[in-house]
């Protein structure tokens, strides 16, 4: 067996880190944006592609938080039907974000050509796999409805799922053609470096300790230095803390944990996920996998605190993989870590306007990888001025969740509640 140590695997498959500086002067431009993940580095990218003046800070790395720690899976439509968005945000909203949602995977990897990102991209779909029979009634009904919306979907059964998954734990699943995979933290660093090339200006380790108005700018301070600007746009997501008022109550901040595995023979590969799919399922305390560009495999599931261990989450996370894949049960592991979640009532991401010349999005529960992309195409023409009617999601109030702070204390133990839910549904199947 492999020694096991918590540490980033994309960390050590990455390239080279983005050049960036410290913000060690006064800095006048047009946008500031404060958080330097996928978001906030592809707001920047859009925004100087514009001709507009941008200074991205984030408190550490390019990348350091849960672009850089997620399982990069482009899982691309949400948990909702078409119709029951449209119940939720009206018709020509929802058909906007529909619209979007349909075009969101390919986007992304025309992105990723477009700018020459080399972050491993893999675009050979991803299986949503149903746990139990409950779970398959519903994704029959989301497979139906996203697929008379337009999406390429396919419905496995059976013998179908196994030979498309390399397991034999599912007996349905949706296969998204148009999904797929990425090196996350090289996605980030991809988009840092393009919107460098065009002239945006990236600051690390200088984290941002008080923003206020002056007049008709906005000035944000750092230990060492100021940014002013016309706006500011802030792309923090899970590790939001308290700079704007209640932001970090608009979601619940979960954990995902995920390991790496030894790299797996070609043999072991041809039974294991072929083809180079990816996979998610419909647990509560949801299972996901992916190969990354060495024949690793990645699993992951959810997890109780930024330390893989607490509350039994490694234990969770090898007892998940050879429940998937048994025959990995002798597969040495290389790494484990984790990353935070920003999960919204709604399972969609938010994007507010707090303030003139104030924005922030956040939330994406799940569905990073490809609609980071799509909010930072949003924050672009959000802040150039463009129509709200014109945009996929909706400009919506900062509303805290109720009784936020005495949820968020009982977070820790919903991984393993949920993972005895999933075991219940399990063996409520059994007994039927």
């Amino acid at each position: 067996m492999v020694q096991t140590q918590e540490e980033v695997h994309w960390n050590v498959t990455a390239g080279a880190a983005v050049e960036t500086e410290l913000l060690r002067s006064s800095v006048n431009v047009d946008v500031a944006i404060v958080g330097g993940g996928l978001t906030g580095c592809r707001t920047a990218l859009g925004l100087a592609e514009e001709g507009t003046s941008v200074a991205l800070l984030d408190s550490k790395a390019i990348g350091w938080g849960a672009s850089g720690r997620s399982g990069g899976q482009c899982n691309p439509i949400w948990r909702e039907t078409p119709r029951q968005l449209a119940d939720r945000y009206g018709g020509a909203q929802a058909e906007r974000l529909v619209a979007t949602t349909l075009s969101a995977a390919d986007d992304l990897f025309n992105d990723i050509r477009a700018f020459d990102i080399d972050c491993d991209p893999v675009q050979a779909g991803w299986l949503q796999a149903a746990h139990c029979r409950s779970a398959r009634r519903k994704l029959e009904r989301l497979g139906a409805a996203w697929s008379d919306a337009g999406a390429r979907i396919d419905m496995l059964e059976g013998a179908g799922v196994a030979s498309a998954s390399g397991s034999g734990e599912y007996e349905f699943a949706l296969l998204h053609r148009s999904g797929g995979h990425v090196q996350p933290l090289s996605l980030t660093r991809g988009f840092a470096r393009a919107a460098q090339k065009r002239g945006a200006r990236i600051f690390r380790d200088s984290p941002v300790t008080r923003m206020e108005r002056q007049g008709r700018k906005w000035v944000i301070a750092t230990p060492e230095g100021s940014v002013t600007s016309d706006t500011v746009v802030l792309t923090t997501n899970a590790y939001s803390n308290g700079l704007w008022p209640g932001l970090q109550r608009t979601f619940y901040p979960m954990v995902s944990i995920a390991l790496a595995t030894a790299p797996l023979s070609p043999e072991l590969q041809t039974s294991v996920l072929p083809g180079q799919v990816t996979i998610s399922d419909t647990r509560l305390a949801i299972y996901f996998a992916r190969y990354d560009r060495d024949g690793r495999l990645i699993f992951g599931c959810i997890g109780s605190a930024d330390k893989v261990g607490t509350l039994g989450g490694k234990r969770r996370l090898q007892e998940g993989l050879h429940t998937v894949f048994p025959q990995l049960r002798d597969i040495g592991i290389e790494r484990t870590w984790a990353g935070r979640i920003a999960v919204t009532p709604e399972m969609i991401p938010h994007l507010h306007a707090p303030e003139p010349g104030v924005l922030a999005a956040l939330g994406f529960s799940g569905r990073g990888i490809a609609m980071t992309s799509v909010m930072g195409r949003s924050l672009v023409s959000k802040v150039l001025g463009r129509n709200d009617e014109d945009l996929p999601f909706p400009v919506t109030p900062i509303k805290p969740i109720p009784l936020h702070g005495v949820v968020k204390t009982f977070i820790p133990f919903a991984a393993p509640a949920m993972t005895c839910k999933d075991k219940f549904d399990k063996l409520r199947d059994r007994g039927k």
